[in-house]
């Protein structure tokens, strides 16, 4: 009997296991070395990290005054103050002096229980209605959307109920980017739905009228919108019949932010299978049924990324404002700057880190939420 070469006379050696990806060790070579390019880049930015963490440590938290009542605080010897010369530092006790005028404009400091208030109800309303498995979703819904906007109104202008009438100029700080972004959520979702719908209507008047909408509010920069709205507005008005400046100011952000989430929504419309809209009609579903319980439930999925980009766009958005004096976060800390009493080298920096970590830590969570949101609404792994 000849020899067959390409039959193998021993057993192939054992291999070790190979490494779980849960290890810290898989997990680092997985995702920071899996290649010659991926290993180049990871050195890259630790070298960078360990060059430029340590000053950014130093200058934010070791070496930074956080108390005093007055610019001598961050100074040096050289410049009027106390510091030893070549000092350089974050100026916190600025941003703690100056901490509850970012919050709150100058809203009435004998009046702070209001807004206070408000920001309570708020996130007692808000977190059960983020949190999926809390009942009632639909009165909490119902409180938050609907109810919360007008307490607010009614608290935070006052001018009924015994409550002392606080205009709408001395708001500012946070709480007027936090009351402009969500009025903006609140309507824009809904609106940019039915623009959605509109555009994609077999109706001609109907659709005409949601394009012509859409593509010249998206043709021109909030500043314009708002600009428009603030001094054309009062220009079709009666005399002495004027808007409220900060309501134009929602006016505004509300319809331009209405304009690109229906396009958002139009892209998630597009994406659904013909055959959805065959198989509603097939059972005999009317269009306001189709489109609720079998299109837009799908088409909204699709494009939670697109959502909330729109949202945290919006949020930061809200700076504009300033165009209309109305101050938010941004504008207030600016104006800050030149407040005689604590004008400083390192002042201007300290503040806008401030309201860059505000807006950060904001945009953060609305970030991670979506992409929760994503995982449990993630349907194609599941069989």
């Amino acid at each position: 009997m000849s020899d067959i070469s390409y039959v193998r006379e021993r057993f192939i050696p054992a291999e070790s296991p190979p490494i779980s990806d849960a290890s810290a060790y898989g997990w680092i070579r997985r995702n920071l070395f899996a290649s010659w390019s991926d290993s180049v880049l990871t050195i890259v930015a630790i070298l960078a990290i360990l060059y430029y963490l340590p000053p950014a440590i130093d200058w934010l938290f070791l070496s930074a005054v956080w108390t005093g009542t007055d610019r001598t605080a961050c100074l040096t010897v050289d410049q009027g103050g106390a510091l030893p010369t070549g000092w350089s530092g974050a100026c916190w006790a600025y941003v703690g002096d100056r901490f509850v005028q970012f919050m709150f404009g100058s809203y009435p400091r004998d009046q702070l229980w209001r807004p206070l208030l408000v920001a309570a109800v708020f996130v007692a309303l808000l977190v059960p209605f983020l949190i999926p498995r809390v009942p009632r979703k639909g009165l909490n819904a119902l409180l938050l959307l609907v109810g919360l906007p007008i307490f607010a109104y009614i608290l935070l202008l006052g001018g009924r109920f015994g409550l002392r009438h606080v205009e709408t100029s001395l708001w500012g700080g946070l709480m007027v980017t936090l009351i402009l972004s969500f009025v903006g959520i609140v309507i824009s979702l809904p609106a940019g739905i039915l623009l959605a719908l509109g555009r994609r209507s077999q109706m001609p008047i109907l659709k005409t009228a949601c394009i012509v909408f859409i593509e010249l509010i998206r043709g021109v920069p909030l500043i314009t919108v708002l600009f428009m709205a603030s001094v054309l507005l009062p220009l079709f008005l009666e005399p002495g019949n004027n808007i409220d400046k900060f309501l134009r100011a929602l006016i505004g952000v509300s319809i331009f932010a209405s304009a690109y989430m229906a396009e958002v929504i139009r892209g998630g419309l597009q994406a659904i299978p013909k055959g959805q809209y065959e198989a509603a009609d097939a059972l005999g579903l009317n269009y306001f049924h189709k489109m609720t319980f079998i299109v837009l439930p799908q088409a909204i999925k699709l494009v939670i990324p697109g959502i909330v980009n729109t949202f945290i766009g919006m949020f930061k958005d809200t700076s504009l404002v300033t165009i209309i004096s109305m101050y938010d976060l941004l504008g207030v800390v600016k104006a800050s700057f030149g407040d005689s009493g604590w004008i400083t080298p390192v002042t201007p920096l300290t503040g806008l880190i401030f309201a860059g970590f505000v807006f950060w830590l904001f945009c953060f969570g609305m970030s991670r939420y979506s992409a929760f949101v994503e995982r449990r609404l993630d349907t194609g792994h599941k069989r």
